[in-house]
């Protein structure tokens, strides 16, 4: 189904040829190439600075972007920046507070020349690629899932730091990365989805790193048997393999898509020259993908449906495990959900800028024909991605034919896929075409003795497990029509709606704050040295951003800085929040003999290898607000939850060893000139009952990385 080539390869005749002799010349031939050479203004084209074509951010982030940039000096937003509301549109917690920040963002969409897409409208995926994405452009967003790449768009998820960068003019700063040529060949079998496809390129790269922080450049011959939503739902789940972002080659098709969005001049014609040099490769043979399932608590954990219900009790039992080992207290089952050889689910939810497009829920439709839903334990939600969609599907009569069957429809929303909608019952499973799985990512609260679990698969085989009463299906077990009415895209929804005041700025307008939103608090230049308290020891394999700043409703807090961190490791680590703030408010300590006037002091976390998953900044603002000023891992999952430690303030420190303890002090002796000089390593003393000299690590920092963490943070850094 799918094989990895480690060494590098090249595009000849349309085929791949494992490379004999390597010429990186020809890796100016890719597209990849060719796009980040257009947006390079460096000079170097092994150092990059890029500045994007577009931004964009949701409502979990706007408003601390903007905060940021404002308190940096901003006065206009210098390219198109995008502010959508489809992550906090249904959490009511906190009162008014949501709609509180719509308002500031529509105000700041006013003020400073941006456009303003209201709640429920679209997610920010879907409004992106049917409104400003175009071929050969790059956009940065304030999302981990900003994939624009089966649009010919090299689209980059980041954290909100790295979008005020862009707002101020300055670059994004990165080594030219490697691609990695995904050649996908053969023809898909009826029943097989997107998801299947995305699921198994998972499931075969994560683990192993194969392709983290670069780029997977898609060509091959059997693109062209794929719609644009096939290409957009495997391209927006490259963010779960770790890769850096991606890119299509773009053909007749895209251009079509780009035609019937009102957008024909968006379209260019991308295409890899004969002879392309890259890094890797990896062939995808669609004939040969079957429907996936992802089991708890990740989307790498996949197989295919049939091998999985060969074998439930013993995967299921396997995360059954792995969900005991979350909760302090309280049962957690899975395998009662094996019931006379079938597995049965309580939730079936099809959504977001994964699940939630026209051709998902059409053919999902077309699998359950006219029949009812006829298990009241089993629920089917549907969220489609727009309103355009929503209304496509309605114009073609498959959203009454759902209602009819018993699906409940709902609004564009993002929720269900980070746990601010439809979280399942205690001990519930349930079966989700969305981006991810991770623990505790569908709202359940471990802490609090709860916890319910998902399981990803394409909504072809969530509509046949609907059709078989719950009981887990692969499409392809079933005879259907694959064939869907043509979808046809209405604008005049987006003009009724949109703010679009890209382009026109007015500055005698006032941003509309909310009781809630409140400025960053001060933060400290970094001293001479710097003394750490250990105030948690993370000991899992990795440690997700959900983790370390849960999703779901805390995120109602997003514009409240120290009310948000209050969260912070809620559902990993419970007393960390006491800890850190117990570091802040005590003081240096006096009977250590060290110097407080050239000691910086503060909290550190202590992890494995911290940052999969989500672009959210507050991952770590929140530690930096509650006085963290470090990190030690033994590797970043990501270079975006990196980069947000960095603009932060904070060390992205690296130790072979995780045998720290809880209350333990780490002393380093002139990290400030650790930091100016570049140096690769620095001794370090642990202080404490077991007294030890150990060795930190740091990744080469540019130039303006050293600068930030010396002066604190971000916001110090542009102030001067």
């Amino acid at each position: 189904m799918i094989k990895l080539i480690e060494k590098g390869v090249y595009l000849k005749n349309g085929k791949l040829v494992k490379a004999k002799t390597v010429d990186k010349e020809n890796a100016k031939k890719t597209i990849s190439y060719k796009i980040l050479s257009a947006h390079n203004f460096s000079g170097d084209d092994k150092k990059l600075n890029v500045k994007f074509d577009e931004i964009t951010s949701h409502d979990i982030t706007y408003v601390g972007i903007i905060q940021t940039a404002k308190a940096s000096g901003l006065e206009k937003f210098p390219i198109p920046y995008t502010l959508t509301n489809c992550h906090n549109s249904l959490c009511a917690v906190g009162g008014t507070i949501n709609e509180d920040d719509h308002v500031f963002g529509l105000s700041a969409a006013k003020k400073y020349g941006g456009a303003f897409v209201p709640p429920h409208l679209a997610v920010i995926h879907q409004y992106m690629r049917e409104m400003r994405a175009f071929s050969g452009g790059m956009i940065l967003g304030s999302d981990s899932h900003t994939r624009y790449g089966a649009l010919g768009t090299m689209a980059v998820g980041e954290g909100g730091p790295e979008l005020v960068k862009q707002l101020l003019g300055r670059t994004y700063d990165v080594d030219y990365p490697e691609v990695v040529a995904v050649y996908l060949k053969g023809k898909l079998r009826k029943g097989v989805g997107p998801h299947d496809v995305a699921l198994a390129l998972v499931k075969a790269t994560f683990k192993n790193g194969f392709v983290k922080n670069r780029i997977l450049e898609f060509i091959g011959t059997g693109i062209k048997g794929l719609s644009m939503d096939f290409r957009n739902g495997i391209d927006v789940m490259t963010t779960e393999t770790t890769c850096l972002s991606s890119v299509w080659e773009t053909d007749e098709k895209t251009q079509k898509y780009y035609v019937e969005h009102d957008r024909a001049g968006a379209y260019k014609e991308l295409k890899a020259e004969d002879g392309a040099y890259y890094d890797k490769g990896i062939v995808i043979d669609l004939g040969k993908v079957e429907p996936m399932i992802a089991l708890p608590f990740h989307p790498s954990n996949a197989y295919t449906i049939k091998d999985f219900l060969s074998r439930p009790y013993e995967l299921l039992k396997e995360a059954e495990e792995a969900g005991k080992k979350l909760l302090p207290k309280g049962e957690f089952k899975l395998t009662d959900k094996i019931i006379d050889g079938k597995v049965y689910v309580e939730q079936g939810v099809i959504a977001g800028c994964a699940g939630g497009m026209y051709e998902n829920i059409a053919e999902a439709s077309n699998i359950l024909g006219d029949k009812a839903i006829d298990n009241n334990d089993f629920t089917l939600d549907v969220y489609p991605s727009s309103q355009p969609v929503y209304k496509g599907l309605v114009d073609n009569g498959y959203i009454g034919k759902l209602m009819d069957n018993g699906a409940v429809i709902k609004t564009a929303f993002c929720g269900p896929c980070f746990g601010a909608g439809d979280v399942p019952q205690n001990n519930g499973l349930s079966i989700r075409h969305t981006t991810r799985n991770f623990e505790s990512r569908e709202g359940s609260k471990p802490a609090n003795g709860q916890l319910s679990a998902v399981a990803l698969m394409d909504a072809r085989s969530i509509a046949a497990t609907a059709l078989n009463n719950g009981a887990i299906t692969s499409a392809m077990d079933l005879a259907y029509s694959n064939k869907i009415k043509k979808y046809r895209f209405d604008t005049k929804i987006y003009r009724s709606r949109v703010f679009n005041g890209v382009g026109k700025a007015d500055n005698s307008l006032s941003l509309k704050y909310g009781p809630n939103i409140a400025d960053w608090p001060e933060m400290e230049e970094l001293k001479d040295n710097l003394l750490l308290k250990v105030v948690s020891v993370l000991h899992d394999p990795v440690t997700t951003t959900d983790e370390l700043i849960p999703s779901g409703e805390t995120s109602s807090y997003r514009s409240n800085p120290l009310k948000l961190a209050e969260f912070a490791l809620s559902r990993k680590d419970p007393m960390y929040v006491s800890r850190a703030k117990a570091v802040k408010s005590e003081g240096f300590p006096t009977d250590l003999g060290l110097d407080a006037s050239v000691t910086s002091y503060g909290s550190v976390v202590c992890s494995i290898k911290p940052g999969d998953g989500s672009a959210r900044e507050q991952a770590a603002s929140c530690q930096r607000v509650l006085g963290g000023v470090a990190n030690i891992a033994k590797e970043y999952a990501t270079k975006r939850y990196r980069s947000n430690l960095i603009n932060w303030g904070m060390l992205p420190l690296l130790c072979d060893n995780n045998d720290f303890s809880v209350g333990e002090y780490i002393y380093v002796e002139g990290v400030r000139e650790f930091i100016q000089s570049g140096a690769k390593e620095i001794a370090a003393k642990v202080l404490g009952d077991n007294p030890r000299t150990i060795t930190l690590k740091m990744d080469a920092l540019t130039d303006a990385e050293k600068q930030i963490i010396l002066k604190g943070c971000l916001i110090n850094y542009y102030k001067g």
